[in-house]
């Protein structure tokens, strides 16, 4: 059986096709520029990498190319292979604990959901519309990014703020990469062969986050409201004090929303280190001496290991760290920095160990009181995976 795992964003569509079989992916890819000049897609498939420039003017326009070049480079023999499409959503409110077959129910809500997640609704509606008209008979589910945190209970999602905006407006955490986070918990369960644990999730990559897990149930998580709050992030600020919004808004002139798009695409590392978003340029900048540089990397650091921290009390101790997504999964110095930062709780780790990257990777030492674990995140597989139960049943 073969399911098509897709992420749609308002002018890309990447998608992972995979043999569910043995949960293997056949084929992944990313069309670009949709809707742009210069578009242009990528697919990969059997150690091959095919590209190309050509004229996409909407999601249907690469969902017919994506199709027509599964067939055409056979990779599958007909669309009748095709038996469920998942896709990634960014929100589902209160509403949706887990995953569900996509209905026109489900995109009615998803329209009214945009105010929640303005930049992603309306991109993963324009994917569901794209793969209905040209697959209209296979079905289709949404996996969301919020369901994994609804085990949060009522002390930890409300803010301090009047109740009434929760009550008439749903301002709560809601949290997000809860695909991520599920996945790492599932395969901690496996690593440690049993239900009852105490698990801190780190996926830090671009963005990131932090969840305190107990027992496969999420009990906290840095993100709330938006993703924008909880550690540094690379474009992201993270944490700060609200009150500097309305004084940058005097200052210089702007809007509430020109200064959260500030907060969003020129904080976090970049905007401390005036330099780059990406946390390779950093390191290497900071290992030149550069100061501001230096500042950004060791405030990145220290936000994470302060959530690990604060986890580690909520939960009791925890038996295992894991670090994944981008940075976790191959930055070996912040990997590195974060654990020695964490040694009064007596992490140790294997250098040796440290310096690989990109793989399942065992950290800590046999004397570590806290196991530390790389485990490579695979949100794409957690959608096929949902897919396929759901269509099954």
């Amino acid at each position: 059986m073969k399911i098509i795992s897709i992420n749609t964003g308002s002018s890309s569509l990447k998608f992972s096709l995979f043999d569910m079989s043995n949960d293997t992916v056949i084929a992944s890819g990313l069309f670009e520029r949709i809707g742009i000049d210069g578009s242009c897609y990528t697919i990969k498939f059997n150690g091959e990498k095919i590209e190309e420039e050509i004229e996409m003017n909407s999601h249907v326009d690469a969902v017919k190319l994506l199709l027509d070049k599964l067939i055409s480079l056979e990779i599958i023999n007909s669309l009748n292979e095709i038996n469920g499409v998942g896709h990634r959503l960014a929100h589902g409110k209160e509403k949706y604990k887990e995953s569900v077959i996509i209905t026109d129910e489900v995109v009615e809500d998803l329209k009214s959901f945009t105010d929640f997640a303005p930049l992603h609704i309306p991109a993963n509606i324009l994917g569901i519309n794209a793969f209905r008209e040209v697959l209209p008979e296979v079905k289709m589910v949404g996996v969301f990014d919020t369901t994994f945190h609804q085990s949060l209970d009522k002390e930890t999602y409300l803010y301090p703020v009047p109740y009434h905006w929760y009550e008439k407006y749903g301002v709560r955490k809601y949290g997000f990469h809860g695909t991520s986070h599920r996945y790492i918990s599932k395969k901690v369960k496996e690593l440690l062969g049993r239900d009852e644990f105490k698990l801190i999730s780190c996926h830090i990559g671009s963005g990131g986050s932090i969840a305190a897990i107990k027992d496969g149930k999420s009990v906290d998580t840095t993100m709330g409201f938006t993703p924008l709050p909880g550690i540094v992030m690379c474009t992201r600020s993270g944490d700060i004090d609200p009150s500097i919004v309305p004084y940058i808004m005097e200052k210089e002139g702007k809007n509430a929303g020109e200064v959260f798009e500030d907060l969003n695409t020129v904080s976090g590392v970049l905007g401390l280190s005036e330099y780059s978003s990406d946390m390779r340029d950093i390191v290497a900048k900071a290992e030149e001496g550069d100061e501001k540089a230096i500042i950004a990397k060791n405030k990145f650091v220290r936000s994470v290991v302060n959530y690990i921290a604060q986890y580690y009390v909520l939960l009791g101790g925890a038996d295992i760290i894991v670090l994944t997504a981008g940075i976790g999964e191959n930055n070996a110095l912040i990997r590195k920095q974060i654990c020695d930062e964490l040694e009064c709780l007596g992490v140790k780790i294997d250098e040796d160990a440290n310096n690989k990257r990109g793989e399942f990777i065992k950290l800590s030492t046999e004397d570590s009181k806290i196991l530390v674990y790389v485990i490579p995140t695979d949100e794409e597989l957690m959608i096929a995976r949902d897919t396929l139960n759901l269509i099954n049943r």
